[in-house]
């Protein structure tokens, strides 16, 4: 396309005066958006005037098509919008393999330069939401700031250090309410740069902790309930005859060996005087699977390691082939028992019959564990509202109840709590944590001690209508931006990246 500039003589871009002498024109070849499958190019004169204002350090300057040109582009402003919103949503290298499918020439340098980051407000805004994301889990992380009235991102800091954010809030102030998770760092920031900042703690994150504090006394009282269950149903078949069975041993499996290595490394290092931080260390362990292995005895933690195998199609039926293996004092073929429970409903294969089958000659059959639920199933069940259970979730829970009275006292607490999260009744929060503090089990009193150290941003976020969900919503796109770029590119374009790609609703994120 060929085109020549006919309008007003331009006006100077330093001191805005209108010219009024023409100085020479020139060509100028402009790359416009495609013609459907035809590439359009745009060969544009335009003049160069003189600048005639005394004050003026500019001698000349080049008139711009207001809609078309811009200074130092070679592309038109409807296609520099393109390529903008594409390198937006994909970054380099994607956007530059659509751009060549869509007929766009921009290359992943050309596309990235037009990435700017917005500017950052100089003051924080009235409601403020801060969290941490991982640049890579467990190693390093960053922080995101959020408006949480407007819902869209603030900043996004290289770290999550309380001396990074405190920077950032001395330097931006304004902030009156800051909604944020239980993290310390956040927490001292705050008090160090914004003391006059209300607090509020994230419900989400309170009940996250609660659920934790109820699997883990789950968890701490399975005993119970395998006890309550051990009186089973009556067996399928007739009384067998009595049949000394070997004694049973712990399979050999990849589980089993781990534990038994494991214990004997943390304790010949325990013999050593090794601490535990310091075997945590050395192992690259958790200092609470260390303090574990040290304080438990080795025949539980092979219990518990056998536990955790995962309960295959065959485990219903173990209790029928233990008891026909005894009734024909194991002169039984894996056949005939694979076609007896095959017509009881059995979906598995032989082979699977005829490995439990050879492990009861051998002695190394697992026993038959009671039918229990998991303690994260336990707490599931515990933690969502009783009118959303079904029949045989409420009647499968309130036998754990009967089984332990710890377990009914954290959930009866759990649900109270819950209520109290649900319809805001922060006034009554204090008296809930005397009540765990007083006849709760030992997590559950852990996780009241927790919220009477940071009581005044829980109160508050059991009060207010304030959250961090659409802060967590925003932590989302974050992973998402991170996974498609982060590694192959610099933490400044992740940045611009998260600061300019628009974000649908400010209701996307989390809410309770």
């Amino acid at each position: 396309m060929e085109a020549i500039a006919t309008g007003q003589p331009g006006r100077c871009p330093d001191c805005r005066k209108r010219a009024s002498r023409v100085h020479s024109s020139y060509q100028r070849t402009l790359d416009e958006r495609p013609l459907g499958d035809r590439r359009v190019m745009v060969r544009l004169r335009v003049r160069r005037y003189f600048c005639d204002h005394r004050s003026c350090a500019r001698r000349t300057f080049v008139e711009q098509v207001g809609g078309l040109t811009e200074r130092h582009r070679r592309s038109s402003i409807g296609l520099t919008v393109w390529l903008r919103s594409v390198a937006v949503e994909l970054g380099g290298r994607p956007a530059a393999r659509l751009c060549r499918r869509l007929r766009l020439a921009a290359g992943r340098t050309r596309l990235l330069r037009l990435l700017t980051a917005p500017p950052v407000p100089d003051r924080a805004p009235r409601v403020l939401g801060v969290d941490e994301f991982a640049f890579r889990k467990g190693c390093t992380y960053g922080t995101v700031l959020v408006d949480v009235e407007a819902g869209r991102v603030v900043d996004v800091l290289p770290d999550r250090t309380s001396e990074t954010f405190a920077a950032w809030l001395k330097d931006h102030p304004g902030a009156e309410i800051i909604c944020r998770d239980r993290a310390t760092a956040y927490t001292k920031a705050i008090r160090e740069a914004a003391p006059d900042a209300l607090e509020v703690a994230d419900r989400w994150h309170l009940l996250q902790n609660l659920s934790a504090a109820v699997e883990k006394t789950c968890h701490q009282h399975r005993d119970c309930l395998r006890k309550h269950a051990e009186p089973a149903d009556p067996p399928m078949v007739a009384e067998p005859v009595p049949m000394q069975m070997p004694v049973p041993e712990p399979p050999r499996t990849q589980i089993i060996e781990r534990t038994r290595h494991r214990y004997e490394d943390i304790h010949r290092l325990v013999e050593r005087g090794w601490t535990i931080s310091a075997i945590a260390r050395r192992l690259n362990l958790d200092r609470k699977t260390v303090r574990r292995f040290r304080d438990a005895a080795l025949d539980q933690l092979l219990v518990s390691a056998r536990d955790r195998r995962p309960n295959g199609v065959l485990e219903p039926f173990k209790a029928y082939l233990n008891a026909r293996f005894a009734e024909t004092q194991g002169q039984v073929s894996g056949t005939r028992l694979f076609l007896e429970i095959q017509a009881r409903g059995y979906r598995g294969s032989r082979q699977v019959v005829r490995k439990h089958l050879a492990a009861l000659r051998a002695g190394t059959a697992e026993p038959v564990r009671a039918d229990i639920p998991s303690p994260r199933k336990i707490t599931s069940w515990i933690m969502r509202p009783r009118e959303t259970l079904t029949g045989s979730q409420d009647r499968r829970l309130l036998e754990v109840r009967l089984a332990c009275p710890d377990i009914t006292r954290a959930c009866d607490l759990a649900r109270a709590f819950a209520d109290l999260v649900r319809h805001r009744r922060g006034h009554l929060l204090l008296e809930w944590i005397r009540q765990a503090e007083q006849d709760a089990p030992k997590p559950m009193q852990g996780f009241a001690g927790f919220l009477r150290q940071d009581l005044d941003a829980v109160t508050a976020g059991l009060t207010l209508p304030w959250s961090s969900g659409v802060v967590e919503g925003h932590v989302n796109r974050v992973k998402t931006l991170k996974r498609a770029m982060y590694g192959r590119a610099s933490f400044e374009l992740l940045r611009t990246r998260i600061l300019i790609q628009p974000w649908p609703s400010p209701d996307s994120g989390r809410s309770l």
